[in-house]
């Protein structure tokens, strides 16, 4: 029969396991959870309308939706593209417009 000091050993091997288990929980599990969520919630709420950018570089503003496919307006001559939900990088803050050389930098050249 196996005394009380002996269940004490067998816990205290195992204890360094499980505040391991613990931190792993803590430090890595349970933020990538909440940044998964908060994609999600950024994924559903895109609606047409909104400037987005998608994870192969293209930023556009949506035109359409259908169930899990979006379809983006990428450029002033309206090029369409249609990408799929889990494809959006995120919302952009502002549309991107060109940029254009100041007038002053011809004069200054001459």
């Amino acid at each position: 029969m196996p005394s009380g000091q002996q269940y004490l050993q067998a816990i205290g091997s195992f204890a360094p396991l499980v505040i391991i288990i613990v931190l792993f929980y803590f430090m890595l599990i349970r933020p990538q959870r909440k940044r998964d969520k908060a994609e999600k919630e950024m994924r559903n709420s895109i609606a047409v309308g909104d400037e987005i950018s998608t994870i192969g570089g293209f930023i556009g503003r949506v035109v359409n939706i259908k169930d899990d496919v979006l379809i983006i307006e990428t450029s002033g001559d309206r090029t369409k593209l249609k990408v799929y939900r889990w494809a959006i990088r995120g919302k952009e803050a502002e549309p991107v417009e060109s940029v254009e050389a100041p007038k002053d930098a011809d004069k200054g050249a001459k």
